[in-house]
């Protein structure tokens, strides 16, 4: 099998690929980013290509998967440019993919596409899929969910396979989503236990997170068996303030959802924190997953709980870890984070 990973130097792509050049049925894997790393695997060829603007047919022709991985978290401050890139560009991408006369394609869509839902039992796939619609990440993931609705409807032959994950780490990938979700001021020894002495019990904080390769490996199998439609992701438990602060050395503080936000209303709109207050709002609403349909169809099993990949994260983000791609490398930070706050926090990519 010849497969094509859209994305293929982030948190997950990167797994992805290690996942791919394992497999011995995948004989071929094509990596596309923005950006070309210095990170050369065995077995993997690279092209650079923005799925916003560049002609994309060509390095699909042939395959036989596409998996599309490619996405902007930042700038918050721009919807209009994340809305381009992510699903303007998310719908150039299927559409190359149709015309090159790809058989299979394989999405990362996420937690995040779910409408609010249940915190006290699991939901299945067939959960509504219509986000929280003032966050942009939410926004752009559900919409990107009717337009593969439209494109199974057109084109049922086209095997379409959509990942819904849960919160995905790796020591890896701790400096990018620092950079990401909490900017460059953060100092990276608060990541060791007993330096953080509370952690707030909001309501609604109830989420679910897993390992970057444990994803991986969910999408290797997805790429060999001939499964289709949507699958849930995540490992147990299910993380709450109480398992946060036992990780974290801390104790647990009783605080009211709308101070909290209004914290980091003020520290978004001053730009010292990249995190929206939006993205906020969708997490505490955000539903449990079910994630039978995984075990069962796939023979997906999580190595790492939960606890192991936040383990992993706040080593990472203590150590300044990274990899050798513009997305994960701590040097794209700058020194002192200079090209961080030279960006600007929130503004540009």
């Amino acid at each position: 099998m010849r497969v094509v990973v859209v994305g293929a130097t982030g948190n997950v792509g990167t797994s992805v690929v290690q996942a791919l050049t394992a497999e011995p049925q995948v004989s071929s894997v094509l990596g596309l980013a923005r950006r070309l790393p210095r990170w050369r695997p065995d077995g993997v060829e690279w092209a650079a290509a923005d799925i916003a603007s560049d002609d994309l047919g060509p390095h699909l022709r042939g395959a036989d998967v596409v998996v599309h991985l490619a996405w902007l978290f930042q700038p918050t401050h721009d919807p209009v440019l994340t809305w381009r890139v992510n699903a303007l560009g998310g719908i150039r991408v299927f559409r190359a993919a149709v015309e090159a006369g790809v058989p299979a394609l394989i999405h990362a869509s996420s937690v995040g596409a779910y409408s609010p839902g249940p915190k006290d039992h699991p939901v299945d796939e067939s959960w509504p899929t219509d986000g929280w619609p003032t966050a942009g990440y939410t926004r752009e993931k559900a919409y990107l969910e009717r337009v593969l609705d439209g494109m199974q409807a057109e084109h049922p032959q086209l095997r379409i396979v959509r990942m819904r994950p849960g919160f995905i780490f790796k020591r890896e990938a701790a400096t990018e989503q620092r950079r990401l979700f909490a900017g460059p001021l953060l100092p990276n020894p608060l990541a060791r236990p007993g330096l953080i002495p509370l952690v707030p019990d909001l309501p609604g904080l109830r989420f679910q997170a897993l390992h970057s390769l444990d994803v991986g490996e969910a999408f290797r199998a997805a790429v060999v068996r001939p499964v289709r439609g949507a699958f849930n992701l995540a490992a147990d438990p299910v993380l709450d303030a109480a398992e946060l602060a036992q990780l974290l050395g801390a104790r647990t503080v009783r605080l009211p959802a709308p101070a909290v936000r209004a914290a980091l209303v003020t520290a978004w709109q001053l730009h010292l924190l990249p995190a929206s207050p939006h993205l906020f709002d969708a997490v505490l609403r955000l539903p449990i997953l079910d994630t039978t349909r995984a075990r069962d169809e796939l023979g997906w099993q999580p190595r790492h709980s939960s606890l192991d990949a936040m383990r992993e994260f706040l080593d990472g983000l203590r150590d300044g870890a990274g990899m050798d791609t513009p997305p994960l490398a701590p040097s794209t930070s700058g020194p002192l984070r200079s090209h961080e706050v030279a960006t600007g926090v929130g503004v540009r990519p």
